[in-house]
């Protein structure tokens, strides 16, 4: 899948994954002050579960009767859900797959296409990382309305009075959240980890002074109890994992942020201080509810006493800011990742610190802001929102479960004696989640499907209209070899260096062979110049540069970049002493070619996609900005193409 990109063309980059603040994969730091960092963005959005997972349970769509049978029972669902999928599934076997040092379905997906070329069935792996990546953006723009909203419902909770304003103050704060974007978080990252570590010694304090009031709630920890819950009331009991896949929401971020921290200091941290006060504070509510059903309106913000009420909500609110931030910042490192490797068209990419890892993409941020806003106004609580929350994740959680079976067995070459029972489990699990989910779809479940659905359209509208772009653009080309020595005895050489961006290693790139036909001039030194996409974040600074000297003044030179890498081409070619000497950029002009789609029907894509596919070449950022080229220094030229 390695894709090489034109200046016309197309590329740069998470996650995944899902995103984060530190720098991409750097982690050389000690364990303690990673760990610490981790928790501050890696585990922002299932942290804040809490906030509505065991409400929405009981009180949801679907509601369970609250008796000790389904209390027990769904306390030993979330349990043992967070210890399978989390611990087991992503923590301890699924953050072992990374493509030097990262993760992320993107990340995943290059590294197995690496491992495994020319497979009949990797079309198909492609297309489930692809619609993993589409249903990610569907749980980014649902994470921050739901966590903002769940928090700020405290206001009501503590002051029904004040319900009325608990709406137009979750919009504020969006909209203050989105607004900060461009300025970088480097800063306010640093107090990510402290922040989300005093919010997690709140919970997991609370938790236990309410489970000291009822200590037989320990009991719920068993499995038994959730077997006995399924068995005495399956249909409800199967409803309910529809809101209890909300106890691991955010487990995928895990693995999608390794490159951000490392693997060992985000296992320490889950092991060590998240999973523990997770578990204490889910018993907590448990125990609450058991003493007081009538706590169930909020059993997290009621598990306070009333002199910490207010603190309490700060505290929360704080969290769920940093779930969202952590969130948004992941849709820009996915975005990145999805360009880089030819899924989404160039967009401007502004980088707030000298760290790669932090990056601002105002289209996206904006885009988000505008859909997160929507869903807060469209559906207006937490609980109705919920509704919506588990399909993304869940269909995601699925389809790692595909791209990991591929891992286990044509790359780890796991023992099957060992393999299919584990990757059995994982399947049954995500599939019985998914399936409840499904259930949701009528109250608002529809909504991250729509939003996958459109936005795996856009994804694959663009990887096969450029696809289809290449062919034709290739179709007919002259060798460089017999058209350098043609061109040299016809054209006049001027001093100075040309190069041309070229998509394709292989012959003359559209720009040039325009430039000579209304110029009729040429450079003493003419570079085609290729920006190739490899399928691993980083590349090592040797194999940066590969040239070839075409004589008479031609040369052809690919430039190298990792999918997790700045395109910084004038910089790459500073630093590269080749093609016959050094790059000075002032002595240097870029040609770039820019396409203008003519729809027809030729086969290969329907008409509708060609002309969203148009649509979105006409609205693709400038090639001259994605490259870093210096802008006095380019010259366009156009050409009209057919697929």
């Amino acid at each position: 899948m390695s894709k090489e990109v034109v200046a016309e063309a197309v590329v740069s980059e998470p996650a995944e994954v899902a995103g984060g603040l530190g720098g991409h994969g750097h982690h050389n730091g000690s364990l303690v002050p990673m760990a610490i960092g981790a928790i501050g963005v890696v585990f922002g959005d299932i942290g804040t579960s809490p906030l509505y997972a065991m409400r929405d349970t009981f009180a949801g769509h679907h509601r369970l009767p609250l008796d000790q049978l389904h209390l027990f029972g769904i306390i030993s669902l979330m349990f043992w859900s967070m210890m399978i999928i989390v611990t087991v599934k992503y923590v301890s076997v699924i953050m072992r797959a990374d493509n030097k040092g990262e993760g992320g379905s993107l990340a995943l997906l290059a590294l197995i296409n690496q491992n495994s070329p020319g497979k009949r069935w990797s079309s198909g792996i492609i297309l489930l990382g692809v619609f993993a990546t589409a249903l990610f953006y569907g749980d980014s723009m649902i994470t921050p309305a739901v966590s903002v909203l769940g928090a700020i419902e405290g206001v009501a909770v503590y002051k029904p009075e004040l319900t009325h304003l608990v709406v137009p103050m979750v919009v504020g704060i969006l909209v203050f959240l989105f607004m900060i974007q461009s300025r970088g978080t480097a800063k306010v990252a640093r107090l990510f980890g402290p922040v989300m570590l005093a919010y997690f010694a709140v919970i997991a304090t609370l938790g236990l002074l309410s489970v000291a009031q009822s200590p037989e709630v320990i009991w719920a920890l068993s499995p038994h109890h959730a077997a006995q819950m399924f068995l005495a009331d399956p249909f409800r009991g199967f409803l309910a994992m529809g809101s209890a896949v909300l106890a691991v929401t955010g487990a995928e971020a895990l693995y999608a942020d390794m490159g951000h921290f490392g693997r060992n200091p985000i296992r320490v941290s889950w092991l060590a201080i998240v999973l523990p006060a997770l578990v204490c504070n889910y018993l907590g509510q448990a125990a609450l509810l058991s003493r007081n059903p009538a706590a169930l309106e909020s059993p997290f913000y009621f598990l306070a006493p009333d002199w910490f009420q207010w603190p309490l909500l700060i505290i929360a609110s704080m969290a769920a800011v940093i779930a969202s931030q952590a969130v948004i910042t992941g849709a820009f490192s996915v975005t990145q990742q999805a360009i880089q490797l030819g899924f989404i068209p160039r967009m401007s990419i502004k980088y707030t610190s000298v760290n790669a890892g932090q990056i601002y993409i105002p289209v996206i941020n904006t885009a988000l802001m505008v859909a997160v806003i929507l869903l807060v106004l469209m559906f207006q609580k937490s609980s109705n929102l919920t509704a919506a929350y588990g399909i993304a994740v869940t269909g995601a959680m699925a389809i790692d479960n595909v791209l990991l079976a591929v891992v286990l067995f044509t790359m780890w070459k796991w023992k099957p004696w060992f393999s299919v029972p584990l990757l059995v489990l994982f399947f049954a699990l995500d599939a019985a989640y998914l399936a409840a989910n499904f259930t949701k779809i009528p109250d608002g479940g529809w909504v991250p499907l729509a939003m996958g659905l459109i936005i795996f359209t856009f994804l694959t509208t663009w990887s096969r209209g450029r696809q289809l772009m290449r062919q034709s653009m290739t179709e007919g080309t002259i060798p460089m070899e017999v058209f350098s020595k043609s061109a040299h005895s016809s054209a006049t050489r001027v001093p100075g260096t040309a190069i041309f961006m070229a998509s394709s290693s292989k012959g003359v790139p559209s720009a040039l062979l325009h430039n000579i036909k209304h110029n009729k001039v040429l450079h003493e030194r003419v570079v085609i110049l290729t920006v190739a996409i490899q399928d691993v974040p980083f590349v090592d600074p040797g194999e940066r540069c590969t040239m070839k000297d075409l004589g008479q003044g031609f040369w052809r030179l690919t430039l190298r970049f990792g999918f997790l890498e700045e395109t910084d081409v004038p910089a790459a070619l500073t630093a590269a002493n080749m093609c016959g000497g050094p790059f000075e950029m002032m002595k240097t002009s870029f040609f770039l070619s820019r396409q203008t789609l003519i729809a027809s029907s030729k086969p290969g894509m329907a008409i509708w996609r060609e002309k969203l596919f148009a649509w979105m070449l006409r609205n693709a950022a400038s090639a001259m900005e994605f490259f870093r080229l210096p802008t006095n220094r380019v010259v366009e030229l156009g050409s009209q193409v057919e697929i």
